[in-house]
């Protein structure tokens, strides 16, 4: 199977302080420049990629990301990207034409639970539920994703969802990335069984249209084809972070088989499935 569906982590720095955060990147320095970026996503549309997730830190804070949504756009991919709301509203005013999906994340309905999670300074729900009316007003796709933790596995998210109508929700259970969150992300950990407390909470929402895709640490650690903010593939397969030789210099193709990257695992956590860019109400 070709990487149909890529995640370029192209800007290192984030506004927010998130404790379970597993992107911290601290061996990283730097990131591609504009054209160099152009020339990333021309070789993955070349080698069969489809969707281009474009992530951080936090993407929105990286100044050139218009200018990447259209040329991949001009490229025929359909283009995402998962982002905290920093800068959304005026990305929005600019480039709302040619972004197809939009990831907000919120893991807590709870101000104060948001703020412990350090998703912000006390604002992040309201914030959020502004920036999810804002989405569906310019007729991009939503996805809503939240971090499972003990802080929040027994809340009940339920009320919230159905006001911010994604037609996605992804859950995920916290991962500890050693080198990227250990020493802070422990206290927050849960049980495979204590999350699935949280999805068979909220499972009835899929009568009402909202698809849930809950992601163990076992379905997520390998199964998403990753680019650093050096144009690196890498993997958290094992644990920790692993890298490629740079795509610019090996290509897609020798750069993706040095590191691990299960299609199975792709799959089973539904990453595949209808992400044209037609907007579907809710």
């Amino acid at each position: 199977m070709q990487p149909i569906s890529v995640n370029f982590h192209l800007w290192k720095p984030c506004n927010y302080r998130c404790i379970f955060c597993y992107e911290t990147m601290p061996d990283i320095q730097g990131h591609l420049s504009l054209n160099d970026s152009f020339h990333l996503l021309k070789l993955l549309r070349e080698a069969g990629c489809q969707k281009i997730n474009f992530a951080g830190g936090e993407p929105t804070l990286c100044p050139y990301l218009g200018e990447l949504l259209a040329a991949a756009r001009r490229l025929g991919l359909v283009t995402s990207l998962v982002t905290n709301g920093a800068r959304l509203s005026q990305l929005l005013a600019s480039h709302a034409h040619n972004i197809d999906w939009v990831a907000l994340s919120v893991d807590s309905a709870d101000e104060l639970t948001s703020q412990r999670l350090g998703r912000g300074t006390g604002n992040h729900v309201k914030f959020s539920i502004n920036l999810f009316d804002l989405l569906h007003q310019h007729q991009i796709r939503v996805k809503l994703n939240t971090v499972i933790t003990r802080l929040n596995y027994q809340e009940n998210m339920s009320e919230f969802v159905r006001q911010v109508r994604p037609e996605r929700w992804k859950i995920f259970q916290v991962l500890a990335i050693k080198g990227q969150n250990d020493g802070l992300v422990e206290d927050l950990l849960i049980s495979t069984e204590q999350f699935q407390i949280f999805i068979k909470r909220h499972q009835f929402l899929e009568s009402e249209g909202v698809k849930l895709v809950a992601e163990t640490n076992q379905l997520m650690q390998g199964s998403y084809v990753m680019i650093d903010p050096l144009g690196r593939f890498f993997s958290d397969a094992k644990g920790y972070h692993e890298y490629s030789q740079p795509i610019l210099q090996v290509g897609v193709d020798v750069a993706l088989s040095q590191v691990q990257w299960y299609k199975d695992k792709f799959v089973d956590r539904g990453g595949i499935y209808n992400w044209g860019s037609q907007y579907i109400p809710t």
